[in-house]
C-alpha cells in the first residue's frame, strides 16, 4: 500500500506505529521460535520411522517456522533504523517467505489434523505404503504453497516513484513497497482464492477433524481405537491445530479484504480506514505468532517430545528395536 496516497491519516505517524508493532512482536518471538522449531527438528528426526503419528508433517510445519524465524532478524533490522541496505532481492525473498511460511503453517496443521483423526477413526488403514504418501504429500503441498504465493512479491513495483517527500530518502521494503497496476476484477479475484482456498476451506476441514475426534471419545465406531487415553491425545493435538488456526490465522483472514478495500481506494471514511491501517499490523503479527505456538503444541500434545525429553534411553531402546527387526524382517514396531 502507498501510505502516502492516503489523504485522510499521518503517513508518517502510521509508518512509525506499525514499525514499532513489527519490531516488538517480531523480536519476542525470534529466540522461542528459533529454540522451539529446532529442539522439534532434532527430537522429530529421531522419530520419524518410529511412529505414524503425523509426525512427517509436523517436521514440515517446524521447517516452515523454521524459514520465516531466520528471516526475522532483517525485518527487526528495517523495522528499527527504518532503513533497508540489503538490496531489492534479499528484501523480496523475506517478503515471500512471510506468506510461503503462513500458508505452509496453514497446509501442514490441515495434515496433522486429518491424519491424527485418521488414525483414531481407522488405524487400520495405515501401512509403510500411506508412509511414503505422507512424503509425496509434503512434496506436492511445498510446490502449491511456494507456486500459490508467487503474487505477493509480484504484485510490488520497487521501480515506482517515490510518492512521499517524507519517504524519498528511505529504502523501503515488504508492504511499503507501491501496488502494481492491477485491475479490480483480477484484484478481488485473487483476493477470494486466497480466502477461500488458504483459510476457509482449511478451517473447515480442521474443525470438522476436531469434531469427529471428540465424537470417537463417545462413539465406538467398528475399527477404531477403543483406547480412550489415545483419544484425548489425538483431540488434544487437533484441538490445539483448531485453537493457532482461530487465534493466529483468523483476525488476518479477517482484516486481509479490509486492508485491500483500504487499497483499493474504496472506503472514504477515515476513521474506519485508520483503524484497519492499525489492526492489520497487528493481525499480521498474529499469524507470525504461529512459528512459536507450534512447538508448544508439539510439546504438550506429541508423546515423543516427552519421551525423547525426559528418558535419555530411548535411542538405545530404539536401536534394539531396530536390530529385532533386521532379525525378524518386519519394520519394527510402531505406535498407533
Amino acid at each position: 500500500m502507498s501510505l502516502a496516497n492516503e489523504s485522510c491519516e499521518n503517513a508518517e505517524d502510521l509508518r512509525m506505529y506499525q514499525h514499532h508493532v513489527y519490531a516488538v512482536v517480531y523480536s519476542v518471538i525470534l529466540a522461542p521460535g528459533l529454540l522451539g522449531n529446532v529442539l522439534a527438528l532434532w527430537v522429530f528426526r529421531v522419530y520419524t520411522r518410529e511412529t505414524k503419528k503425523a509426525v512427517v508433517f509436523m517436521m514440515n510445519l517446524a521447517v516452515a517456522d523454521l524459514l520465516q524465524v531466520l528471516s526475522l532478524p532483517l525485518r527487526i533490522y528495517y523495522y528499527l533504523n527504518n532503513t533497508w541496505p540489503f538490496g531489492h532481492h534479499l528484501c523480496m525473498i523475506c517478503f515471500y517467505l512471510k506468506y510461503v511460511n503462513m500458508y505452509a503453517s496453514i497446509y501442514f496443521l490441515v495434515c496433522v489434523s486429518v491424519r491424527r483423526c485418521e488414525l483414531i477413526m481407522r488405524p487400520l488403514r495405515y501401512n509403510s505404503s500411506k508412509r511414503k504418501g505422507d512424503m509425496l504429500i509434503c512434496a506436492v503441498g511445498w510446490l502449491f504453497v511456494c507456486l500459490a504465493c508467487l503474487p505477493f512479491p509480484l504484485l510490488r513495483n520497487p521501480k515506482s516513484e517515490q510518492h512521499n517527500n517524507t519517504l524519498s530518502n528511505v529504502s523501503v521494503c515488504f508492504s511499503e513497497l507501491p501496488m502494481r497496476a492491477i485491475s479490480e476484477p483480477a484484484a478481488w479475484t485473487l483476493l477470494i482464492i486466497a480466502e477461500l482456498v488458504g483459510f476457509i476451506i482449511p478451517l473447515v476441514l480442521v474443525l470438522a477433524c476436531t469434531c469427529l475426534t471428540a465424537g470417537s471419545l463417545r462413539d465406538l465406531t467398528a475399527g477404531a481405537i477403543h483406547d480412550r487415553g489415545e483419544k484425548r491425545r489425538a483431540l488434544r493435538m487437533v484441538l490445539s491445530c483448531a485453537v493457532v488456526f482461530l487465534v493466529c490465522f483468523a483476525p488476518y483472514h479477517v482484516t486481509m479484504p479490509l486492508d485491500f478495500l483500504v487499497k483499493a481506494k474504496s472506503l472514504s471514511n477515515c476513521s474506519l480506514r485508520d483503524l484497519i491501517l492499525r489492526c492489520h499490523p497487528v493481525t499480521l503479527c498474529l499469524a507470525s505468532l504461529n512459528c512459536s505456538l507450534d512447538p508448544l503444541i508439539y510439546y504438550f500434545t506429541t508423546d515423543e517430545f516427552w519421551r525423547r525429553l525426559s528418558k535419555p534411553e530411548i535411542p538405545e531402546s530404539m536401536t534394539f528395536s531396530r536390530r529385532l527387526s533386521c532379525i525378524t524382517g518386519g519394520e519394527g514396531p510402531e505406535d498407533d
